[in-house]
């Protein structure tokens, strides 16, 4: 949530699981009821609303079902998708039988997909050693609906790069690599200032 302030923007928040984490590792999940998160959800939006949304770990085919369901339901339409599948730490986060639902259920309702490397490999279903396999990757992952991916180079070699596709063009964001341990919660940050500066009215390009 912190993300949402420094932008100028209040945000709120759907628990879809409780974790026990660190910096380090991931201890234990577990996961909130469907019917509670659909509650969250009425609950936000009935009374507080949105301009749009953020998600980030749903770990089941139910709970991303059930999430996709109450997005159609309250016509968010500015979705960003941090797809969660693995900690940093190696700890996976999402069910192996969840990343058809996520395909299938979600993305299609996305504005924007923020995939890491290996998230991306997932999405795509292909190995990403390249610029060129980057952008391959970002043209299989719209096929299942989203507007736009950014794939977060991250997890490449040397000086990172994110790749933006939105159907047409391929443009390099390029970054500076920090030496620091300082790197949990990196991508929600990401995705969380990208959903806050749309509800501030910025176009995604």
């Amino acid at each position: 949530l912190k993300p949402y302030p420094a932008n100028g923007v209040y945000g709120t928040s759907v628990l879809t699981a409780v974790t026990a984490q660190n910096t380090l590792e991931v201890l234990a999940i577990a996961e909130v009821p469907e019917e509670v998160i659909a509650l969250e959800i009425d609950g936000v939006m009935g009374d507080i609303g949105a301009d749009d949304a953020k998600t980030g770990m749903l770990s089941s085919p139910s709970i991303i079902e059930t999430v996709a369901d109450r997005v159609e339901a309250w016509g968010i339409h500015n979705l960003v998708i941090d797809p969660v599948m693995v900690a940093k730490s190696g700890d996976r986060l999402l069910h192996e039988n969840a990343v058809a639902s996520l395909r299938g259920k979600l993305l299609p309702l996305a504005m924007i997909v923020t995939p890491n490397i290996p998230e991306a490999e997932v999405l795509a279903e292909m190995t990403i050693d390249t610029e060129e396999a980057m952008r391959e990757a970002a043209r299989r992952i719209p096929a299942a609906g989203a507007k736009i991916v950014v794939i977060k180079g991250g997890h490449s070699e040397g000086a990172p790069s994110d790749l933006v596709f939105d159907g047409g063009e391929f443009p390099l964001l390029p970054g500076e690599r920090i030496d620091t341990r300082n790197t949990h919660g990196t991508g929600c940050t990401f995705s969380a200032a990208i959903a806050a500066n749309l509800a501030l009215g910025l176009e995604p390009l």
